[in-house]
């Protein structure tokens, strides 16, 4: 059986530098709803875990109560919002071709799945992926690994030739739960929440965009 690699991207922060836009949205959601604006390191702190969460925890950090419609207004603001500033960081675009040259590569994100692909698209990142899977789809979000499992089966992998590429707590934990190699961007706004005691010294680590196509070589060394 010819195996395939996979390499499997969380989006906000590892392919892309979300940080402002998401902090200026959740803002303006704070201020229409009477609150003051929180920090942009408060705000980044929130985000991994799906726009619901974020807009929980960013309300209720601003002393603004939660209400389900806020869900759906924040989602407004964002898309309004969503290429405001969000660049992919330095070097991505290069470092995305060079790993679809030896493994089909997906994106996995929290994000629902629509805002993501206008993402991709418009950044020019989408030629180098295979499929996308948000947090609205039909599986659990992150870090539940039944979504990871499900490319790694649609793109006939193994766990075993499978990476997740991440900057957060919860792609190390989606790594873990479905049993695949993990290589942490520690360039990314999630990772600085990271406790690094948790790590096994398995993992790559990698500070730049340019530096994942190595860590990935020598993840997947012993798949062809």
């Amino acid at each position: 059986m010819n195996v395939k690699r996979l390499v499997v991207f969380d989006l906000d922060g590892t392919l892309i530098d979300s940080r402002r836009d998401l902090t200026d949205s959740a803002n303006a959601l704070i201020v229409e709803r009477g609150g003051v604006p929180l920090p942009e390191d408060a705000i980044a702190r929130m985000v991994g875990e799906g726009a619901a969460l974020l807009v929980r925890r960013a309300l209720t950090a601003a002393g603004v109560p939660f209400s389900e419609t806020d869900v759906a207004r924040f989602l407004d603001i964002y898309g309004q919002q969503l290429l405001a500033t969000t660049r992919p960081y330095p070097g991505m675009a290069a470092a995305l071709e060079d790993v679809a040259a030896t493994a089909t590569v997906a994106v996995l994100t929290n994000k629902p799945a629509a805002p993501a692909r206008v993402l991709l698209d418009t950044l020019g990142l989408s030629r180098h992926v295979a499929s996308v899977i948000g947090g609205d789809g039909p599986f659990p979000r992150k870090p539940d690994p039944r979504s990871l499992r499900s490319l790694i089966c649609d793109h006939g992998a193994e766990a075993a030739s499978t990476v997740m590429v991440g900057d957060t707590r919860i792609d190390f934990e989606t790594a873990g739960n479905a049993g695949t190699h993990l290589c942490m961007a520690r360039y990314g706004f999630g990772y600085e929440q990271f406790d690094v005691a948790r790590l096994s010294g398995r993992e790559a680590l990698v500070d730049a965009p340019s530096e994942i196509p190595a860590a990935i070589g020598r993840l997947l060394a012993g798949v062809p």
